[in-house]
């Protein structure tokens, strides 16, 4: 009888849940393959699509007609109120603006320079309309400027009056925005 007993591979020695065998394998080049990631059940991330950059929402409601119609309105009665003396209509004309542009989902890149250009507009087809019309506009304005410390003539006066509009019409848009709440779809970016 054959007493020598047939050695096969040896059989590994389970400790807990890990095997002695696994102390044989450190070291050698792949054997944990260690960074492959279809090896450990994760899939290969596709690549990234490309990115079109924008800020706004990409829906905008009403025709851009219809807007520039609402501007030269905006125009027409910034200067028509101007005439009148009151003086405080920037401020209301930017307020509105500002609320229905949230509405509207247009930029304000966009639709704040066009709402300033309709008070600047507005507010100097107004001084040249008085100055045309025999009143003393220019004497009026080199008396401002004199009086806030600029050079004494027109020009001075009318930027300050012009500016004056423009500040007004800003914050009248800035109130607008803050004043309107975002759509739901706003709130996740």
């Amino acid at each position: 009888m054959n007493t020598a007993v047939k050695r096969s591979a040896p059989r590994p020695l389970t400790v807990g849940k890990t095997k002695t065998r696994e102390r044989e394998r450190l070291g050698r080049r792949g054997s944990y393959r260690l960074g492959q990631l279809r090896a450990q059940g994760i899939r290969v991330a596709s690549p990234p699509a490309i990115a079109s950059f924008s800020f706004a929402r990409d829906i905008r409601r009403g025709p851009a007609s219809a807007w520039l119609l609402a501007l030269v309105a905006c125009t027409a009665a910034l200067a028509g109120t101007a005439l009148l003396g009151w003086w405080f209509m920037p401020f209301a004309i930017g307020l509105i603006a500002g609320l229905l542009n949230r509405i509207a989902g247009r930029r304000t890149r966009v639709a704040l320079p066009a709402v300033l250009a309709a008070a600047l507009i507005g507010w100097g087809l107004a001084l040249g309309w008085l100055g045309r019309h025999g009143l003393p506009v220019a004497a009026v304005e080199r008396v401002i400027a004199a009086v806030h410390g600029f050079p004494h003539s027109a020009t001075a006066g009318v930027t300050v009056t012009l500016l004056v509009a423009a500040a007004q019409v800003t914050a009248g848009y800035w109130l607008g925005r803050a004043l309107t709440p975002r759509p739901l779809d706003d709130w996740s970016a």
